[in-house]
């Protein structure tokens, strides 16, 4: 799916043609540039690389160098290959917000706030034990039985238990385009987008 990288600016909301307002999130999407074309012969496959956001200098590897350079583009921080682009693309070349347009449904795929070790109350979302009375310990927000003791005797995976929450990869489809603004390269969907402000996310068609 053809598409573009960008960047979560945060959330705000807007009113339709009805008077309802709907929850928004802001990205700033591109200006990308054509940092590498795959073609059929020689990779195998179709793709275009994209770049976005500069990098300082000191920050690139030599090897990084010949890349952009073979480009005759600035190094970037975010490179992301897309296949299926409408039209013709070349070393070189920037694809703008104006990819998109408004009605368009787009996938948006980001890497979610890390919210540390939790318990299965906060990650997975059980209820806890049911009385606090009558018996019952200090054992509110605990998981309960974990599985049988004499057969398997042994855990399952993919048990739910506390461990790491947030910080994977996460991808929200089907959110409506509400509104594009292209001289400031700002695209407004409609829902909620994975990622802290300033975070990467690619937004595909």
């Amino acid at each position: 799916m053809s598409g573009l990288i960008g960047k979560k600016i945060g959330m705000t909301s807007l009113y339709d043609d009805n008077g309802k307002n709907i929850p928004c999130t802001v990205l700033e999407v591109g200006p990308c540039v054509v940092t590498q074309v795959r073609t059929l012969a020689v990779d195998g496959y179709e793709a275009v690389q994209l770049g976005f956001d500069d990098k300082a200098e000191k920050q690139v590897t030599k090897a990084e160098v010949g890349h952009f350079k073979k480009a005759k583009v600035a190094p970037k921080k975010k490179l992301v290959e897309f296949q299926n682009f409408e039209q013709e693309l070349n070393l070189g070349d920037t694809v703008t917000v104006d990819h998109f347009a408004e009605g368009d449904f787009v996938d948006v795929s980001g890497t979610s706030k890390g919210k540390g070790f939790q318990g299965v109350v906060k990650r997975h979302g059980f209820g806890g034990v049911g009385q606090a009375t009558h018996g019952q310990h200090n054992r509110l927000r605990a998981p309960g039985s974990i599985g049988a003791a004499s057969y398997p005797a042994r855990v399952f995976k993919g048990m739910r238990m506390a461990g790491q929450t947030g910080n994977s990869k996460v991808k929200v489809i089907n959110l409506r385009v509400v509104k594009v603004v292209p001289e400031k390269n700002l695209l407004v969907v409609k829902g909620c987008v994975p990622g802290h402000k300033n975070a990467y996310v690619i937004v595909r068609k």
